[in-house]
């Protein structure tokens, strides 16, 4: 379990270690696991497992005058005592999600000190005793809500003009790892810890379609298990990985299509334009795949891929940043190399 950002885990004699000290240690063990862009496209936000979020300036550290200190924080807050498991932009809110609450944040106060939360929401429990953690946050500005993947197995669906859970979503028999909703439908897709991906109806709550990737004799690795950690849509296709090898569907029809040649699992995954870009398992290394299956690059980047944001909304600020096992988020200028990397540190 991580160590808490507060705790004063003393030396031999029990004593309080020196603040430099235990930052030092927390850096030595930090992961980046969530990332979100401003809504002007002009800054990072970054949450870690010690339940830190860091603000970072893009449009400072991207600059023809950058300094090494662009690439630091503009100011780091301790937004939720566990680890921050996602993180997403509404117009005026960040949200952060971690064990059983998700809380909003004004983006107008982000990097000033004593920032506070403007709202915390939890989802209702099936029991006093479970505290599920949230996996994954999706905004729907369709009906402007966002949809929740719960630890408990439920995708959850919160208006966030009322902070009311409008519907709970089950099918997931353990642990939902990922979200990915479609553009031109009111449609989620939902991939779990048991090895499902499942397409509901956003407006119904129903369940719309069942894929059992690990079934599908091409897909299948038992050898890793079944489990589905990352998936990502874009119109009639869907990529998702995990346990089973990372895979291209054609959601109509049911059909992988292409299964792509990495032998580790993908921790996180995107379209973009006509490329996959994917990362995770055991290297640091960011993977540059054309639908039809071939490796157009493998990239080397500074931490065990975790997280990747691909910021769209600038276009002076259009980068890819890939957090993961370190305190470095790397920001990559063109998919085919690390331009620099923020820090937390």
């Amino acid at each position: 379990m991580a160590e808490a950002a507060g705790s004063p885990r003393g030396g031999s004699e029990g004593l309080p270690l020196p603040e430099g000290v235990r930052r030092a240690r927390q850096l030595l063990h930090m992961s980046v696991l969530a990332q979100s862009a401003s809504p002007c496209g002009r800054y990072l936000a970054a949450g870690n497992n010690y339940g830190e979020v860091a603000v970072f300036s893009l449009s400072a550290a991207l600059s023809a005058e950058a300094k090494e200190e662009s690439k630091r924080p503009l100011g780091v807050f301790q937004a939720h005592a566990g680890p921050v498991y996602a993180l997403a932009s509404t117009e005026r809110h960040l949200l952060s999600a971690s064990d059983g609450e998700l809380k909003a944040w004004a983006w107008a106060e982000l990097g000033k000190k004593g920032c506070r939360e403007v709202w915390t929401r939890r989802p209702p429990p099936r029991s006093s005793l479970e505290v599920p953690e949230i996996n994954s946050l999706q905004l729907s500005s369709r009906d402007n809500s966002v949809v929740l993947a719960g630890g408990d197995g439920a995708v959850r669906v919160m208006d966030l003009e009322t902070g009311t859970f409008t519907h709970e979503l089950r099918g997931h028999r353990d642990y939902v790892h990922c979200l990915a909703l479609r553009e031109q439908l009111p449609q989620c897709l939902s991939g779990g810890e048991d090895g499902t991906v499942r397409l509901w109806d956003l407006r119904s709550g129903s369940q719309v379609q069942l894929i059992e990737v690990h079934k599908y004799e091409e897909c299948s690795r038992p050898q890793n298990g079944k489990w589905i950690r990352c998936l990502a849509t874009d119109s009639d296709w869907m990529v998702c990985g995990g346990g089973p090898a990372l895979t291209l569907w054609h959601l109509r029809s049911v059909t992988p299509t292409t299964v792509f040649p990495l032998s580790s699992c993908q921790h996180h995954v995107l379209f973009h334009q006509d490329l996959v870009s994917a990362g995770g398992g055991q290297g640091p290394t960011l993977h540059q795949l054309q639908l039809s299956g071939d490796l157009r690059a493998r990239v080397p980047c500074t931490p065990a891929l975790r997280c990747l944001c691909l910021h769209r909304r600038a276009p002076e600020h259009r980068v890819l940043t890939v957090g993961g096992n370190s305190p470095k988020i790397d920001v990559f200028t063109n998919l085919g190399y690390r331009a620099f990397s923020l820090a937390f540190a």
